[in-house]
């Protein structure tokens, strides 16, 4: 498990577990509470490179990035660790 701090989000922190290529656990810190809960029961289960590949470059209004998009840096770092 890894603490991945945020950058540009409502969300301040975002706490992943990756194991064996697969995103086991994904709790979100802040942010929109209802959402993040369902975006963490999507991913996990799902292979961490299907979920970058579909969540990566998502984008909040006017913002250059989302929950989603950090929630991507998020996994590459636990994947690396």
């Amino acid at each position: 498990m890894i603490s991945y701090a945020t950058r540009g989000t409502c969300a301040r922190q975002i706490d992943v577990e990756v194991r064996d290529g697969i995103v086991t656990s994904v709790r979100f810190h802040g942010g929109c509470p209802g959402n993040l809960q369902g975006v963490a029961r999507l991913v996990e289960g799902m292979p961490a490179e299907d979920v970058i590949a579909r969540l990566r470059g998502i984008r909040c209004g006017f913002k250059p990035t989302s929950c989603p998009d950090q929630l991507t840096y998020a996994i590459e770092q636990a994947m690396n660790e």
